[in-house]
């Protein structure tokens, strides 16, 4: 929590603080960005740091001060989520810095440019430009981004699993930074030159003389840096590959922690809120008078799409909210899911595709081989955290204090400033653990709604969603049609393969929320005809193929959609490996060889398969053998999994889920390896259930027991392997999931000579 409010994340960095290391702001900002679009990169920045110190602390960074007890503390921008980036990046820091990890501690970094996600941003960047865009001139993409987006400058979105590969230099650089500032300070107090010495377990020694770095700090910030700053060829602590205690985790097992559910003020009250149908929805009645008899009921706040009840506790505003039965209204159509599967079908069949990706000629091969095809689908999926939306609040003297769980903080500070018509400089924003969130935390939704309930209200509120609410308006994981064909010669082997993939453009829809401030029908709209790179991510395939092509086919399907656990790879991944699968049945080649034999120039890819296939056991996917294969390369990741199920008395059983994975230098291996375990567990409740149908606009599921979620007593023996690799680190929280689903599915196959071509698998059953 921070010591000074008034410097807390409602505030940008404008003044210098007297603690802050000011002589070298490229160490501040951390490595040069390499931008949105170039507009991004030349927008001048000059900020710096903001975060909260103590008498006794020295801001030495934008994500890290030093105490003079040789207390260790790192600012982190992006949300924890349970994927421990409140230890990995500070792990990273550490390393490099020479400190002792008992005295690191963490803190949730404040809004200020400075921490922007330049690599996000530039994931993000086609989406973010309009329609058409591609044909502009680099200059007319400059100027266009200058005018809509570069000025906002505070892009701090945690998302896509680029939290390490984002961050990670920048960490890695201000921890050299300092090291080399305390190394300096203590090297004139001994007349010796800085390089000589050492900085090991928080100490900076020399000979036998040593330095806690507690010691060294005021001296330090009077040092001047060498340029460049030397990092470290081979780390002293060597902490980077050590599973050191996660920073966050003993709060959350003796129950300190705090969640926004979990916030206590003087005073406070607690709201439950209602909102109608998805789509143009307002509130069109309530009976007042059902809820009179409710005792503790406080107030009653409606607002043109929703309706909350405030009351002394949270379960007398939410039957409150029962007894009023609100009534609404929705203009045009309400989404149902056959609407929705005849858009996918018509998007599909007739609707102009946009091509993404093209290699050599497929129209020869297919006139010349054997054309195979196969159609797939997924349901819109659901993210359902445990933890539902919450949100408190308290505003004061036209000043709003609000803690929340959020994926993109600057967004919500905007949007809750925007709701009650007050300056973001006026919101202080405190960043809350999240209880899980796969993507659902990027909606910002509740920013807006428990301001204007504080404001309303006048006293301190906590807005808690129900859990029929969280289900109801989620933005879901986009549902998806596919139709593959394949030309093959006379031994199996493909010639050419075109995927054609309908689905919303989740990527454009997301972007026009979090960063242009759209509402989500706006997006919804803004993006119906637009094509977007991200709802074919993971279609492009890992296959040496020669000829191929990938077209997305833009569907509108009145339903708000967004980032969810690998987004697009988690449905295009079961596409695709169902599909190679089906082929090698078809050319009667067991499925590793087949995949083997296009692994051409993919040695990482292939190191997975053939380590899977040693740990598991792969006995060739035989009829009968009850084991499937698949494979997956995403943002710089590999995997390999084998599902090994088999018959019993009660139907098919998963016994085992192998998985080798390649995800480069690991910083914190039993997070790693959590993390991947968590994404596999993720993927088998994809398989089997986790999405929704609709009907009259409403989600069908309204509980976690209308998910057909795996219980824990159901999920299988999970087998993890990691390839030794020092390639550069990328995200791990994403990519246990896109191969889980096809694996069981060919599984599936092996095991009963049924091909399952729908997400969730039972769905055609």
């Amino acid at each position: 929590m921070p010591t000074e409010p008034e410097k807390a994340a409602g505030t940008k960095g404008k003044e210098k603080s007297k603690n802050a290391l000011t002589r070298r702001n490229f160490l501040i900002g951390g490595s040069a960005a390499v931008g949105l679009v170039v507009a991004w990169a030349i927008w001048p920045r000059d900020y710096e740091p903001n975060l909260s110190v103590t008498e006794d602390e020295r801001i030495f960074s934008a994500y890290l001060k030093i105490s003079v007890d040789g207390r260790v503390t790192v600012a982190v921008p992006q949300s924890e989520m349970g994927q421990g980036v409140y230890t990995v990046l500070p792990q990273i820091l550490a390393d490099e810095l020479g400190a002792d990890w008992r005295t690191v501690a963490v803190e949730p970094a404040p809004i200020n440019p400075l921490y922007a996600n330049d690599l996000l941003a530039k994931e993000w960047a086609e989406t973010l430009l309009p329609a058409g865009a591609e044909k502009w001139t680099k200059a007319d993409q400059a100027s266009w981004a200058i005018r809509n987006i570069a000025q906002r400058n505070d892009f701090i979105v945690t998302a896509d699993s680029t939290s390490v590969p984002a961050y990670s230099a920048q960490f890695r650089e201000a921890g050299a930074a300092a090291r080399v500032l305390l190394s300096m300070a203590a090297a004139q107090k001994w007349d010796v030159a800085w390089e000589e010495c050492i900085a090991e377990n928080g100490f900076i020694t020399h000979d036998e003389k040593q330095f806690r770095f507690g010691e060294l700090v005021i001296d330090a910030m009077e040092q001047d840096l060498p340029d460049p700053v030397p990092l470290r060829s081979s780390p002293v602590n060597n902490l980077v590959g050590q599973d050191v205690p996660r920073l966050d985790l003993p709060s959350k097992l003796d129950g300190s922690a705090n969640f926004a559910g979990d916030i206590r003020l003087a005073d406070m009250v607690y709201a439950s809120i209602r909102q109608g149908p998805l789509g143009d929805t307002r509130l069109k009645s309530f009976n007042r008078e059902g809820a009179s008899k409710i005792i503790g009921l406080v107030e009653v706040i409606e607002n043109e799409r929703w309706i909350a009840a405030v009351a002394t506790n949270w379960w007398a505003a939410n039957s409150a909210l029962d007894k009023m039965s609100p009534m609404f209204e929705t203009t045009g159509l309400l989404p149902d899911s056959d609407k929705m599967s005849a858009a996918l079908e018509k998007a599909l069949e007739e609707g102009s595709g946009i091509r993404f990706a093209s290699r050599g000629e497929t129209k020869p091969a297919f006139e010349e081989y054997q054309n195979v095809r196969a159609r797939y689908q997924a349901e819109a999926a659901l993210h359902a955290p445990i933890e539902t939306r919450t949100a408190t609040a308290d505003y004061k003297d036209g000043r709003l204090e609000l803690w929340l769980a959020t994926q993109a903080p600057s967004a919500a500070v905007q949007v809750a400033a925007e709701a009650i018509g007050i300056s973001a400089d006026s919101v202080i924003l405190y960043p809350m653990l999240a209880g899980g969130s796969f993507g659902r935390n990027l909606d910002n939704k509740i920013a807006a709604q428990i301001a204007i309930i504080a404001k309303k209200v006048g006293r301190p509120v906590q807005l808690m969603w129900s859990r029929a609410e969280e289900m109801m308006h989620d933005h879901y994981r986009a549902p998806a049609y596919a139709k593959l064909d394949a030309a093959t010669d006379k031994t199996g082997r493909i010639q050419a393969l075109q995927i054609k993939v309908a689905a919303p453009a989740s990527g454009r829809e997301q972007s026009k929320r979090v960063v242009r401030g759209m509402d989500e029908l706006a997006a919804m709209r803004g993006s119906m005809d637009e094509a977007d790179t991200k709802a074919v991510e993971g279609a492009d395939v890992h296959y040496n193929i020669a000829n191929f092509s990938l077209d997305h086919h833009p569907a509108y399907v009145g339903v708000p959609t967004g980032n969810w656990r690998s987004n697009a790879h988690s449905y295009n991944a079961f596409f695709v490996e169902s599909f190679i699968d089906e082929l090698a049945a078809r050319a009667k080649i067991e499925p590793l060889s087949y995949r083997m034999q296009m692994m051409s120039g993919r040695p990482r890819l292939a190191a997975c398969l053939s380590g899977v296939a040693a740990m598991a056991g792969w006995d060739g996917g035989l009829d009968g053998s009850g084991q499937g294969l698949a494979c997956h390369s995403m943002r710089g990741g590999h995997i390999a999994v084998i599902v090994s199920a088999s018959r019993g008395d009660g139907g098919l059983k998963v016994n085992r889920i192998s998985a080798t994975v390649d995800v480069g230098r690991i910083i914190h291996p039993e997070i790693a390896r959590q993390q991947i375990e968590g994404g596999i567990i993720y993927g088998l409740a994809m398989a089997l259930g986790s999405s929704t149908r609709f009907n009259h606009g409403i989600a069908t599921a309204r509980r976690l027991s209308d998910l057909a979620l795996p219980r824990l007593a159901e999920v299988p023996a999970i087998q993890v392997e990691f390839i030794r690799s020092e390639a550069e680190p990328v995200g791990v929280e994403e990519i246990g999931v896109p191969a889980v689903a096809p694996a069981i599915a060919n599984a599936l196959f092996s095991a009963t000579g049924t091909r399952f071509r729908q997400l969730p698998l039972f769905a055609e059953a």
